[in-house]
């Protein structure tokens, strides 16, 4: 809680709970608890935390105490994400909209980073006669690495296997073909 004088000289109490006890519901079931922690009572105040810093961007160092130590939420935020509440949270609440029919997904961007595109769509155009010649070169290619799985040596003769090292006869020392 935070203590804020009022205008009429008497303080007033102020918290930075974000989250509505209907959004805390939603969420609670997606924050994973482990054997040794954290402790159930003690997630809400960390979410929050982590919320406070996504909605100031400060540093972690300067978070209030009511949220925890800084340390213990910032650890919390990265136990989190790796394993996946935060997308996990985005699909839950994608999905609940769903059910309700209010789905908008006019703001949905795909990074051009991760999403390639066929030579086509980048605006590369190519002939007739130079596709022909592509598709002559990848089929003369496919076809040499057959030839080249049965691979031949310079006499002509198919290579002999490599010794594995054991020998048939009873003093158990390899033969030497050289």
């Amino acid at each position: 809680m935070l203590w804020l004088p009022s205008a009429s000289g008497r303080s007033s109490c102020v918290t930075r709970v974000q989250l509505t006890d209907a959004e805390w519901e939603f969420i609670d079931p997606h924050l994973p608890i482990g054997r040794y922690g954290p402790y159930p009572e003690q997630l809400r105040q960390q979410f929050e935390g982590v919320i406070w810093w996504f909605k100031t961007g400060g540093q972690w160092r300067e978070m209030p105490q009511e949220f925890g130590a800084w340390s213990t939420v910032h650890n919390r935020f990265r136990q989190w994400r790796d394993a996946g509440v935060f997308e996990a949270l985005l699909e839950g609440l994608i999905a609940e909209a769903a059910k309700r029919g209010k789905v908008d997904l006019s703001l949905v961007s795909i990074d051009s980073t991760t999403a390639r595109a066929h030579h086509d769509a980048a605006g590369m155009h190519l002939g007739e006669d130079i596709v022909t010649a592509l598709e002559k070169a990848a089929a003369e290619e496919e076809k040499a690495r057959s030839k080249g799985a049965a691979s031949k040596n310079k006499t002509g003769r198919t290579p002999s296997p490599i010794p594995s090292g054991k020998s048939d006869d009873a003093s158990g020392a390899a033969e030497n073909s050289d």
